[in-house]
């Protein structure tokens, strides 16, 4: 191979690093440029990339491209690299003495040199003990190998990585995972890739095998294929498990190409030994991640114990009607019979569910509840008090920020009141909670894992209210845990259905009841005080959207009080598009102003963005909307990276560009981000296009987000669609653990649990049908209707044919 047929390169000593993020090894840093095969004429360029250990002086060859970038020029975007070995006696004198081998002088690295020779890098690679006629010590020899060791390991980990079709952020990743052993781990088994690390799917694992030799019908192919199929369904469908035969046929379907025939036994050889391994659960034909069937029987042997332990309150009812009429006269309401009755069960009992719809008084129910409480307990209702035991919790920042401005007092991110990150470090997190009455809004929203982390921390003796809408949007993870604790029958539960919060002018609340009841009248579609509708098509969605917005603004609405929400983020009527529309009309772009980029979508001083991640270290969360207010660039700060500010309802953060990711434009959002918040003005586009995801709790949610304004855009069949289609239940066994747990007969159609003990009435089943259940415990004679035959009478038949 000529020079100008190799990848570009060049060999330099690294000069500075000015920035590295220990997360991803992704670097920034200068070189002097000693070659290259590029034509760069520079004596010194940025290099950009994933790396592992980078050490200033040093030099190294890197192998990659030219990029040009729009704010810093041209920089070199390393996809290789590799440290150059010392060269020569000198070379390897100051490469022994430097800082990297804390303890060995110069006179001690050219002892090394004349005993070891200039190969003493490889012979020390080779034979740890080489280095022990220096007399330094066990420890401190090892140490020196183990640094030269690490060095060279790293870059031919990456390098490696790099080769099999890894990108710089996925090969940093899996080197994380498994340091050293990363390339025997591949080897050994791609598809456990699937299991272990974030962002590897079993395409991309799949790509490697087939580099490293593996058959279509490999055993460790059809591993990976039946993981990354059950993740792929309850991620899609927001069910806790697949049915089992259904599993096997689709998995199948993506083998059989490569497979012989055998191939459904040997997929379930491959389910049953995931079930060995536990990756998997199988029960009643269902298969489950095993995480999110722990997490099942953990949310219902946790609210056995809550419920156990529970020793009742000190106080008498009287007490308790007294303090309640003297709550109504603090607050100048007056609760109707089934708000009293909320309020007198949530404080006697240790579990207790408050579902309704808008205005039905949620909120001022839980006002009574956390008032009475703290009268009752003798508490002061000052949270800095030792004696306060009071939590307040919801799921997103605007849910309890909402929460905590309707009570006045201190609410917070369920993650930030466990403790949590939002990183993978949570798996193992097992937080505890310190207080005596838990109050969790919005529960529609929290899903199978993050209940399962939050109700494990509740302590025994606490009481526990969870409030919420079950007519809304599910979570977006997986399970329907409040639907399902309601469905059991077996908390305390008030269903509220009187509509107390509504002007005589507003219809938007009566409206939503409407929508929930699956009522489609004329009325719908007439424009009133508080709300209208525009008719259009998925076209003329933008501009309709660009002339109300323009509009609002006349009227004195501002942009952070107006929120656009869509169903999908594609099409013209979708929300990335509905976001660049949008954005030019309230914030353009002017010769003078600032802009950077991420991706496609420009960001400008005063832009109204949503965060996407928790970072409870910045206390801002996902879902949380604010607005740019500052633009750093990266010639105007000693980092020399871009930067942004963002004020989060008073609390700034600012960004790196690395961190860009964790934001997007806000006009527009998607109806599941709104939950949890309210907005001065909703518009509403809603058209044919996005029939999929036309449903009436899609529908319900939007339009309740609005409190004073909604304005309808779009095809009224949508609108009519989503109010005709009601979303069918998602497919979870919460509510069969918990009758397990709670020793609660479940109802003659469904299937008892497996861990609960049931006296067979007749020695053989009643059901004569193959499951998958009785293949998976080798249930099922081999000789299964063979009664009486012999093998001599295959051999006549063969003789007859």
């Amino acid at each position: 191979m000529t020079e100008s047929d190799e990848k570009p390169y060049f060999l330099g000593t690294v000069k500075a690093i000015f920035f590295e993020n220990p997360e991803n090894l992704y670097k920034i840093f200068t070189i002097k440029v000693k070659k290259t095969n590029t034509g760069w004429d520079g004596g010194d360029i940025v290099v950009t990339g994933s790396f592992g250990e980078i050490v200033e002086e040093e030099e190294y060859r890197f192998e990659g491209e030219i990029v040009d970038h729009p704010k810093y020029g041209q920089q070199f975007k390393a996809t290789t690299y590799k440290r150059s070995r010392p060269n020569g006696r000198k070379q390897l004198i100051a490469f022994f003495s430097s800082e990297e081998f804390p303890g060995i002088g110069k006179k001690k690295a050219e002892k090394i040199v004349d005993t070891l020779g200039e190969d003493a890098i490889d012979k020390i690679l080779q034979d740890p003990h080489a280095l022990d006629f220096l007399k330094l010590g066990e420890e401190k020899t090892q140490n020196i190998v183990e640094q030269i060791s690490s060095n060279h390991q790293t870059e031919q980990v990456l390098y490696q990585l790099n080769n099999y079709g890894f990108g710089p952020t996925l090969s940093a990743r899996i080197f994380q995972k498994y340091g050293a052993q990363t390339l025997d781990k591949l080897t050994e088994d791609p598809y456990q890739l699937v299991i272990d690390v974030k962002g590897v799917g079993f395409k991309r694992a799949d790509e490697l095998a087939k580099r490293l030799g593996i058959t279509g019908d490999d055993p460790r192919r059809i591993k990976g294929a039946l993981i990354q199929m059950v993740t792929l369904i309850v991620n899609e469908t927001g069910d806790t498990y697949v049915d089992g035969q259904d599993l096997i046929h689709r998995v199948g379907s993506i083998l059989r190409a490569n497979s012989t025939d055998d191939l459904q036994q040997k997929l379930l050889d491959g389910l049953r030994n995931l079930v060995k391994d536990g990756v998997l659960v199988v029960e009643n034909g269902n298969v489950y991640e095993k995480d999110l069937a722990d997490s099942e029987w953990s949310i219902a042997q946790s609210l056995k114990m809550i419920t156990d332990s529970f020793k009742g309150v000190a106080w008498k009812k009287k007490a308790m009607k007294k303090e309640l009429h003297q709550i109504e006269s603090d607050f100048n309401v007056k609760y109707d019979e089934s708000q009293e009755k909320a309020i007198e069960q949530s404080l006697t009992a240790p579990i207790f569910l408050l579902t309704g719809g808008p205005g039905t008084g949620k909120t001022t129910i839980i006002n009574a509840i956390v008032a009475a409480y703290a009268k009752l307990n003798d508490m002061p209702l000052e949270p800095e008090s030792k004696e306060y035991a009071i939590a307040l919790a919801a799921p997103t920042g605007r849910a309890a920020k909402h929460m905590g401005e309707s009570t006045g007092l201190p609410a917070m991110t369920i993650h930030r009141l466990l403790g949590l990150t939002g990183t993978e470090d949570d798996e193992f997190a097992e937080p505890s909670l310190d207080c005596k009455l838990l109050i969790i809004d919005e529960m529609s929203m929290v899903d199978t894992k993050l209940f399962k982390v939050l109700i494990s921390a509740v302590q025994p003796g606490t009481q526990i209210v969870l409030v919420g809408d079950r007519d809304q949007l599910p979570s977006v993870g997986p399970g329907q845990v409040f639907a399902d604790l309601i469905n059991s029958e077996v908390f305390p539960t008030m269903i509220l259905k009187n509509i107390h919060r509504q002007d005589e002018d507003s219809t938007i609340i009566q409206l939503a009841h409407d929508i929930n009841e699956g009522v489609i009248v004329d009325g719908i579609f007439e424009n009133r005080a508080d709300r209208s509708f525009i008719n259009c098509n998925s076209r003329d969605v933008p501009h309709v959207l660009s002339q109300i917005i323009s509009k609002s603004g006349e009227r004195g609405f501002d942009i952070a009080d107006v929120q656009v929400l869509a169903p999908m983020y594609r099409g013209t009527a979708g929300i990335d598009n509905l976001n660049y529309v949008i954005q030019n009309v309230v914030n353009p772009m002017t010769p003078k102003r600032k802009e950077v980029s991420m991706g496609n979508i420009k960001y400008r001083i005063k832009d109204k963005v949503v965060y996407l991640v928790n970072t409870p270290e910045d206390n801002v969360f996902n879902g949380e909307i604010g607005q740019i207010v500052g633009i750093i660039l990266a010639k105007e700060n000693t980092d020399k990276v871009d930067k942004l500010v963002i004020d989060f309802d008073g609390n700034e953060v600012t960004l790196d560009r690395k961190d860009w990711l964790n934001i997007t434009l806000a006009y527009c959002t998607s109806i599941h981000k709104s939950q949890g918040s309210e907005f001065e003005m909703v518009i509403l586009p809603l058209v044919n296009e996005e029939s999929r995801m036309l449903r009436r709790n899609l529908l319900y949610t939007a339009v309740t987000r609005a409190k004073r304004l909604l304005i309808m855009v779009g095809d009224r069949s949508a609108f009519e669609r989503s109010i005709r289609d009601q979303s069918s239940e998602r497919q979870t066994t919460l509510k069969e653990r918990i009758f397990t747990s709670f020793k609660i007969k479940q109802p003659e159609t469904e299937t008892e649990s497996p861990d609960e003990e049931v006296e067979p009435e007749e020695t053989e089943p009643k059901d004569y049908r193959l499951t998958l259940d009785m293949v998976m415990n080798n249930a099922i004679n081999p000789m299964i209707g063979m009664d009486g035959v012999i093998p001599s009478d295959f051999m006549k038949e063969d003789k007859a044919v």
